[in-house]
């Protein structure tokens, strides 16, 4: 199970570059440059991040993209609901059904109070708190 996924992982490099950059807007070449990210890879996560309106586009010379929304209110949680769909640790399946004891399993219960504790930490992280952290390093 992978907890992000590529595209999670490139539009929190690309928000985070973004955000390093003030209210400059950043072009996708320069993005793909700085970050060492495919440019079919970058320009399709931009689009979808444009899209759900975290970020801005400019077009024309000096176009690319800048943040709609303020960096401390983009967390990890809203770009993995977004690239990946609701967090999940377990769906409680058995052999392609669910598991007829689903309402009164044990196992399922303390895995779900785990998933509410780690969708809680992760939501902490925002693209700010990580600019934070480099600043730091």
């Amino acid at each position: 199970m992978k907890l992000i996924t590529r595209d999670t992982d490139y539009a929190v490099r690309a928000l985070s570059c973004i955000a390093a950059a003030g209210n400059r807007v950043i072009s996708v070449k320069e993005l793909t440059e700085k970050l060492k990210i495919p440019k079919p890879f970058s320009r399709k996560i931009l689009q979808v991040l444009n899209k759900k309106r975290i970020l801005k586009s400019y077009k024309g010379k000096g176009g690319g993209f800048a943040l709609a929304v303020p960096p401390q209110r983009i967390s990890l949680t809203d770009l993995m609901d977004i690239f990946q769909g609701p967090f999940c640790l377990n769906e409680h399946i058995l052999k392609k059904k669910i598991c007829p004891n689903v309402d009164t399993c044990e196992l399922k219960k303390k895995i779900d109070a785990i998933e509410k504790m780690v969708y809680s930490e992760l939501k902490k992280i925002t693209i700010a708190a990580l600019l934070k952290k480099e600043k730091k390093a």
